[in-house]
């Protein structure tokens, strides 16, 4: 499983980036794609997740009402739209795939691709 995240950048507070994260598997279908984010000098934590055919979606209570999760089967692709943003949300973004089963906890997730930064600031 390949995973490649993509998408950030800097932006100013109170203003939106959409991340997306391509992935490839022998059989795309089972897997369970999430966001996590990890800040400077803070623990790795679980943003958003969402299943095959956008059955499932979870999201955090600290993004909730702000960032949306989506998938495109049809091109392997899942995004994370991120709007509001505010500075506490800078933290460098990676997506992960879990065959079946997965929610907002790390160690649910076997395969992960290489993040991308997101900076808010002034």
């Amino acid at each position: 499983v390949q995973l490649q995240a993509s998408g950030g950048g800097w932006v100013q507070p109170g203003n939106s980036l959409r991340l997306s994260c391509v992935f490839s598997a022998d059989s795309t279908i089972d897997y369970v794609i999430g966001w996590f984010r990890q800040a400077p000098g803070k623990e790795r934590e679980g943003v958003s997740c969402i299943e095959f055919g956008e059955r499932t979606r979870n999201i955090a209570d600290s993004v909730k009402g702000r960032f949306t999760i989506s998938r495109d089967d049809t091109k392997n692709t899942v995004f994370l739209q991120m709007d509001n943003l505010a500075p506490e949300d800078t933290a460098v973004y990676y997506c992960a795939g879990a065959l079946y089963m997965g929610g907002l906890d790390p160690e649910d997730y076997e395969y992960w691709g290489r993040g991308t930064l997101v900076t808010v600031s002034s």
